[in-house]
Order: C-alpha cells, then sequence, then structure tokens
C-alpha cells in the first residue's frame, strides 16, 4: 500500500498566526483532534506549554510524538471530565475523534490500511502557532492516568514537505526541535529575526545545518531567521 502526502503549504518550523494556520487549511480548526478534515490528512492541534490541557510529550528515546487523546465535553451533569475516562463512543453510538483515530491506527497496525497522515501544529503562545511537520499515525492505545483510562497516539514525522514527493520517507528523528527548544530560543531572540528584527514570516533555523552535523536539541544552534535571510543564508551554504 502506497500513502500519499499532501502538498506542502508551510515548512517545517515556520511560526505562524493562528489565521495563517485556518486561512491555509481553509477551515476553521479548532478542535484539537480533527479526524480526515480533508480527504488526504488530518490535524493535530499540541502543546506542551505549562498547564497545557493535555500530556502531549516527545519520546525522548525515539523523537517520536506522543499525542494524548481528548476528554469528553462537559456535559450539564456538573462531572469534571478530567475525572471520566475518555470516550470511545459518543452517547449516539458513534465513534468520538479518539475512537476514529484509535480504530485507523489499529487497521495500520494490522496491515489493513495505510498509516493516517496527520498535520501537527503546536502551540508556541497565544496566537502563535509552529508548523511540525507531516507525521505518520504508528499506535494508539488506552493507558491508566490519574485513575482514568486516557487514550495516547505515537506518530513519526515523514519527509513530506519535498514539492511532488508522493512516498514516504522516515526522516532522521534527531531532526525534530524539541518544544522545550523551541520555547528557549522563541524567549531568548523575542520573536524576531536575528538579523534584522523582523516578526513576520519567521521560522526555526539551524545555526549548524541538520544535515552538516548541527543538532536540533540545543538552543544554541537554533535561531529565529525571517523568510528573507533564511533564503540568503541556504544560498550561501556550499
Amino acid at each position: 500500500m502506497k500513502s500519499f502526502l499532501p502538498k506542502p503549504t508551510f515548512k517545517v518550523d515556520d511560526i505562524i498566526s493562528y489565521a495563517e494556520l485556518v486561512a491555509a487549511e481553509n477551515a476553521n480548526v479548532q478542535k484539537g483532534m480533527n479526524f480526515q478534515i480533508k480527504p488526504e490528512y488530518s490535524i493535530f492541534l499540541m502543546s506542551v506549554r505549562k498547564n497545557a490541557p493535555y500530556a502531549d510529550e516527545w519520546d525522548k528515546a525515539t523523537n517520536t510524538l506522543i499525542y494524548e487523546g481528548h476528554d469528553a465535553p462537559q456535559r450539564g451533569d456538573g462531572k469534571n471530565p478530567k475525572l471520566l475516562d475518555q470516550p470511545m463512543y459518543n452517547p449516539s453510538g458513534s465513534l468520538t475523534q479518539n475512537g476514529q483515530f484509535f480504530e485507523t491506527a489499529e487497521q495500520y497496525k494490522i496491515g489493513k490500511a495505510n498509516a493516517e497522515i496527520v498535520k501537527v501544529y503546536e502551540k508556541l503562545r497565544s496566537g502563535i502557532w509552529v508548523y511540525n511537520g507531516v507525521f505518520r499515525l504508528l499506535d494508539a492505545w488506552l493507558e491508566v492516568s490519574d485513575a482514568r483510562s486516557v487514550f495516547k497516539f505515537r506518530l513519526e514525522l515523514t519527509d513530506g514537505n519535498k514539492d511532488g514527493d508522493s512516498s514516504i520517507n522516515n526522516i532522521t528523528h534527531n531532526r525534530i526541535i524539541p518544544s522545550s527548544v523551541k520555547l528557549e530560543v522563541w524567549k531568548r531572540d523575542k520573536g524576531k529575526c536575528t538579523i534584522c528584527g523582523n516578526a513576520e514570516n519567521i521560522h526555526f533555523d539551524h545555526i549548524i545545518p541538520f544535515s552538516k552535523g548541527g543538532s536540533s536539541l540545543v538552543a544554541a544552534n537554533i535561531q529565529l531567521l525571517c523568510a528573507k535571510h533564511n533564503l540568503m543564508k541556504h544560498d550561501n551554504i556550499e
């Protein structure tokens, strides 16, 4: 089975506003989990900020994304959704977003379906998002957390940012910049290009390129650059 990746709208590590995210996807993306929001892919919105509602994280051993499922909506009975098991089914009997992603992961694991393609956007701060790239959903399971069952989903980054590339090729997992590093760099560089101070069209850049051995894991090798100076830098790399 062959999977086809969506054409890239942003490059990995681009910093965008929520309005740009909505415009690019041509959809009002408000839910964290958006199963097959388009025929070719789904969308996860994630956050690892302090007091984030869900325990999303990067698995340091493999640098894959572990995404936590979502709670039932608040209902009129006054029960706190954080004290309840995350639901597989809606009251009507249909699958929740958790259930839909869980089932497609199970189908993939037994070889009956391609891995679900998921675009991931990460909230850096209010109104500021980072495009983390195109991922494949590899696994899903239930685990106990604070005396309740929660869904967990494992995803790996793919090389889905090359125009015209319809194949899925795993990239070296250390390419991913951890969220803690992104937050440190954003604060250090004050949300602006380190060369010209422009606060628009910026993204996270490897000072020593990843392809030349530069690390993604330390803030000292990551900086903010605007599109203009990033292009100038790449034109000068030999």
